[in-house]
């Protein structure tokens, strides 16, 4: 069996090089460092193998330090630390070989050596991959397609859209990034993500092998009484069709108050020489759909999976949020890569909203796998339309419904960001 220890990345230069490689990406001219913004060194890991090429390790991975907007009281949201997986490549020379597993498994103890930190997320590039390994997804994504001119109709939000001013930025401009974060972390919706502002200098980031014939990264600000209350984060591609103009404009995300997205993206659909607009970012329950008068008056809505959870320590992500009902529910839990959290929990949760899982003996109410847990984690995910689908098994009856009841929210989660 091979010996795979894993531990910090110790270079900075072999730790880029080996993300390089399994992404086949084209290689920057910016220093190391400059590429690798927003990812601390102490959060970049690689792993290792015996006789492996001393210019790239056999896999590597990295850490953003997140907050993860949780479902708080009164139907506020509560921004928790949260780790966000990243950089995850396995050399093509060492697939296979328990490499992954062995960097999961490290990122795992890693985060439950943290007393602030309880979950994981990502965005996965294989979705196939992660669920093995506990991740359930918690949110889905649309990306929505509308026509110059679309019409947004919502009569209770026009007065107060009515009051809010858009400016446009460059994300070079001074003080962008900063805005950006300032902002996001205000109004950071159930379901969304909010990065350390590094994050933020990273996003604004333009290379110049990322800019051949393309537009730079554009921000519209939205105001009200001077202060930033939304952001859309875009860009145009120029496009002409029999003689006429027919841009596309895609949008990264439109953040921020309801009234301010609105004003954001009534602006974003009246730029001239543009033909059509994608909004991507966009949550299962986000207005939008609401004002553009359902699915059928866009252009077109994609759906995508978005947010993937991972519940690292149990019982401290259980009291971590805000419960929506009261529920007394014995889980048996598998666990493989985390067996910490293996075996049976009471989960009880009271009207306060206050919940706490506690080990037990009692004979389990419901057995599951923790990627449901995760994928209710954040109110989306419905165990009971799991149990339907065979992925999770209710001993008692009406136990999947009594523990989604107390999981679920008003909205589904927003959308949140890539990372």
């Amino acid at each position: 069996m091979t010996d795979i220890r894993v531990g910090l990345a110790t270079d900075a230069a072999r730790y880029l090089h080996t993300d390089t490689l399994v992404w086949f990406q084209e290689s920057l001219s910016a220093p190391v460092e400059t590429q690798l913004l927003g990812l601390p060194p102490e959060q970049r890991f690689a792993a290792e193998v015996a006789g492996a090429d001393a210019a790239t390790y056999p896999g590597v991975y990295g850490v953003f330090p997140l907050e993860l907007a949780l479902p708080g009281p009164g139907g506020e949201p509560r921004l928790v630390p949260c780790a966000g997986l990243t950089w995850v490549g396995v050399h093509p020379d060492h697939r296979r070989r328990g490499v992954l597993t062995a960097m999961l498994r490290h990122h795992f103890e890693q985060v439950r050596a943290d007393p602030a930190t309880s979950v994981s997320a990502l965005h996965a590039s294989e979705p196939a991959i992660y669920g093995r390994y506990g991740y359930g997804l918690a949110a889905l994504e649309l990306a929505v397609r509308l026509s110059r001119g679309a019409t947004l109709t919502s009569p209770g939000l026009d007065e107060e859209a009515g009051t809010v001013t858009t400016r446009l930025s460059t994300v070079t401009d001074a003080g962008v990034p900063q805005r950006m974060r300032d902002c996001h972390r205000a109004h950071a919706e159930a379901g969304a993500v909010v990065g350390a502002p590094e994050y933020y200098e990273r996003v604004c980031q333009q290379f110049p092998e990322w800019l051949r014939d393309k537009e730079p990264w554009r921000v519209l600000f939205a105001q009200r009484d001077g202060a930033d209350v939304g952001f859309a984060m875009f860009r145009r591609e120029q496009k002409w069709e029999d003689a006429r103009p027919a841009g596309r404009l895609e949008v990264f995300a439109v953040l921020g108050t309801p009234a301010a997205r609105l004003a954001l993206l009534r602006r974003l659909v009246d730029f001239d020489l543009v033909g059509s607009v994608r909004v991507r970012t966009v949550g299962a329950d986000d207005p939008l759909l609401h004002w553009a008068g359902g699915p059928r008056a866009t252009a077109g809505v994609e759906t995508y999976d978005n947010l993937w959870v991972r519940l690292v320590d149990l019982p401290r992500a259980v009291a971590a949020r805000t419960w929506s009902a009261a529920c007394d529910v014995v889980v048996d839990v598998a666990d493989r890569h985390a067996p910490w959290n293996e075996g049976r929990w009471r989960i009880h949760a009271d009207a306060s909203g206050a919940a706490s899982a506690e080990r037990t003996t009692a004979e389990p109410d419901l057995r599951l796998p923790v990627e449901a847990l995760g994928s209710a984690y954040l109110g989306g995910g419905n165990l009971v339309a799991l149990a339907r689908a065979g992925l999770v098994a209710e001993a008692r009856p009406g136990a999947a419904g009594e523990l989604w009841r107390a999981l679920r929210t008003d909205v589904a989660p927003a959308a949140a960001v890539g990372f």
